[in-house]
């Protein structure tokens, strides 16, 4: 089983398509769907939560969507604040409550749902 197959089979089919639709219900456009599945991460994403960026602690505060329209996750440890794109966030073990959104986020971004 690939990586994708298995991220997949993280998350039922049916479950995966009604947030998806739910993420970009009446989107237009990639620039809609950006701000669609943003809105949903921050929606039902449970923050702060904690988890390890390059084997350093830190704490994911809030999302935020850039000029490109990439969502990114504002992750802080001390005084310091890094933007760390949701793709390749590190999710921890266990996962945080509504981490399955941005597994599904990474799922429909690929393409391969």
């Amino acid at each position: 089983m690939t990586a994708r197959a298995k991220k997949r089979a993280t998350i039922p089919k049916a479950k995966l398509e009604e947030m998806i639709e739910t993420a970009t219900v009446d989107c237009y456009n990639e620039s809609e769907q950006a701000t669609g599945w943003f809105t949903a991460l921050e929606d039902n994403v449970a923050l702060p939560f904690e988890t390890t960026v390059l084997e350093v602690p830190v704490h994911v505060h809030r999302f935020d969507l850039t000029e490109r329209e990439e969502i990114v996750a504002i992750c802080v440890r001390g005084k310091s604040k890094q933007a760390v794109p949701i793709l390749e966030l590190p999710l921890p073990s266990p996962r945080p409550a509504g981490t399955e959104w941005i597994e599904a986020y990474r799922i429909w971004s690929s393409g391969s749902w």
